[in-house]
């Protein structure tokens, strides 16, 4: 496992690093990157870099476990102050669009992982969809949102975010977000029926 820092400038220097294989990762992909390229991206020796990690792959495995992190909380934050559950799935949506557009390399890398760091890929999702499935059912036992299988909800909303993620955002980087979210909402709230 990758050393966590004792020390608040040890803790800097181990974000620089990870920042700097974010940009790395997600600009030249895993294959084409170097652990030269991080450290010189980083400003750092490779010796610094071997403190905190043991290699690039354990760096990739890091950066997809914090895109985890750090979307659960972006969007536990959009979500909090919700009226219901339809409110924080358009609220949610829009906070996981935007901060794709902020942090598109961190994306890139999930995306990646799926064949990179197959694991990593996986514990991304499935705590993700573990966390949504529960709020489902929480809606559902509030009779927020009708019955219905929460797990293959959860997937679905998460696929949906994913797609829309890279088609709007990462291939797109003009698009209106609030007019995605707006048409995906529409979706989720009316379904397709005429």
């Amino acid at each position: 496992m990758a050393v966590r820092p004792k020390t608040t400038r040890g803790q800097a220097r181990r974000d620089q690093i990870l920042r700097a294989a974010e940009t790395v990762f997600g600009t030249m992909g895993y294959a084409d990157a170097s652990i030269a390229d991080i450290t010189r991206e980083a400003r750092t020796a490779q010796g610094t870099l071997y403190i905190y990690f043991r290699g690039k792959d354990e760096i990739f495995a890091e950066l997809v476990a914090e895109m985890g992190r750090l979307t659960r909380d972006v969007i536990a934050r959009a979500v909090a102050k919700c009226d219901g559950r339809l409110e924080a799935e358009r609220r949610g949506l829009e906070a996981f669009l935007r901060f794709v557009a902020e942090r598109p390399e961190l994306y890139r890398i999930v995306e990646e992982a799926r064949f990179v760091a197959p694991a990593a890929y996986r514990d991304y999702f499935t705590r993700f969809a573990r966390a949504y499935r529960q709020q489902l059912e929480r809606a559902q036992r509030a009779g927020e949102i009708r019955p219905g299988n929460c797990e293959v909800r959860a997937w679905a909303l998460m696929g949906l975010a994913k797609a829309l993620g890279e088609r709007f955002v990462l291939w797109d980087r003009d698009t209106d977000i609030e007019e995605v979210v707006a048409v995906a909402f529409d979706m989720i709230e009316h379904g397709l029926a005429a």
